[in-house]
């Protein structure tokens, strides 16, 4: 674990093996192989908002954004590392574990945390956290039980690890990366800045780089007029939240091509080859959604046509919504039951809030969804 491993970096790191293996299961590669991929150049100055990857100067920085991640999923089994001179060589060993983190962020932090605990327990330290979530729960956590924690994971690592005691700031970097994924996952206080977080942790708090939704609305809607009043540094932040988004949006469209291999709409359209992806709540309107694997839909360019009333981007034909989302619900409800977990339930019903403006409880089963859905089409 280290300090550039967080749930967006590592999802990101994992997508781009998945690129350069292309299908590859044993594929072998070195850190550098990555660096020099037209998939990681391509994405990653506007991803996290770093200076070219091919300037020499950065250097060091980039080794550390791939290097670290490699070695999270090195020490976890996922890839086998071998060191050949001073060049380490990785090569995978659980194709479909690294599939799985490379899908979306939110898988990578699933995996985070039980890798995780794992670690924690076999190294005697999971109690502390314990101890400190207990406190949390029964609303009795203060500053110095969190100033306690840190010092406990700081002398861990000084006596345990090739840090040194001389390093001070080492553990302090690394420790707010393991604390707060424990911390969203539990639901209670992390760390910012060096103390004890005000709120609980959320999901979102891990990236490196997190999507504020407003100021993205805000980037693709802005007239030219209004663009000339902002300064050099918001233009350029503007560009980049739009292009991590677009980013986010590929990734997802890409990964339904991989999972759905034919039309998942079975009406009388279906014939001929299924090579578009369909947002069902459209990109445009719902920002917040438009990377949700469980907002998209593989279908025929004929029932493309029909989802959009002739292919007009902005309109959506409500009659043919309601068949999308029904039928996105029995591909996820298929591929849970299949073991494959590339979906969430949780995340359709969020999508289907969004989209729909209901507050649909998370404990609902899908068949329970379905049931909705039909009921708040028939009220429109």
């Amino acid at each position: 674990m280290d300090q550039k491993v967080t749930p967006d970096i590592l999802s990101f790191i994992a997508d781009c093996v998945m690129n350069l293996a292309a299908g590859d299961k044993n594929k072998q590669f070195t850190v550098k192989n990555i660096w020099n991929s037209q998939y990681f150049l391509s994405n990653i100055k506007a991803f996290y908002n770093k200076p070219d990857a091919s300037e020499e100067e950065v250097k060091h920085e980039y080794d550390k954004l791939i290097q670290q991640p490699l070695k999270t999923l090195s020490y976890a089994k996922i890839l086998d590392c071998k060191k050949k001179g001073i060049t380490n060589y990785f090569q995978i060993k659980k194709y479909e574990i690294l599939e799985y983190i490379s899908f979306k962020d939110k898988n990578a932090f699933r995996f985070l945390y039980i890798y995780l605990i794992k670690v924690l327990k076999d190294s005697n330290e999971l109690k502390y956290f314990e101890e400190f979530k207990n406190k949390n729960q029964r609303g009795r956590i203060t500053n110095q039980d969190y100033t306690k924690l840190k010092e406990r994971f700081q002398k861990f690592l000084w006596g345990n690890t090739n840090i040194s005691s001389g390093k001070k700031f080492e553990p302090n970097r690394i420790f707010p990366k393991i604390l707060n994924v424990y911390a969203a996952r539990n639901q209670i206080r992390g760390s910012i800045k060096g103390f004890l977080s005000k709120d609980v942790a959320l999901f979102g708090d891990l990236t490196y780089n997190r999507i504020n939704f407003r100021d993205l609305r805000k980037s693709k809607n802005i007239s030219r007029q209004e663009a000339r009043k902002l300064d050099e540094s918001q233009i350029e932040q503007m560009k980049i939240l739009s292009a991590r988004h677009d980013y986010l949006i590929k990734r997802a469209m890409d990964n339904i091509r991989k999972i759905q291999k034919e039309s998942e709409v079975r009406d009388d359209l279906a014939r001929g080859l299924a090579v578009e992806v369909h947002h069902i709540f459209p990109r445009h309107e719902f920002p917040e959604i438009a990377h949700y694997v469980e907002n998209l839909i593989k279908l025929t360019p004929s029932q493309h046509s029909k989802a959009h009333n002739n292919r007009s981007p902005k309109v959506i034909n409500k009659d043919y919504q309601l068949l999308c989302l029904l039928s996105k619900a029995d591909s996820i409800d298929k591929s849970i039951k299949n073991g494959k977990f590339l979906y969430s339930k949780e995340s359709f019903i969020f999508v289907v809030s969004e989209g729909l403006s209901e507050k649909l409880d998370f404990s609902l089963s899908i068949s329970d969804v379905k049931k909705r859905l039909r009921e708040i089409y028939n009220e429109e």
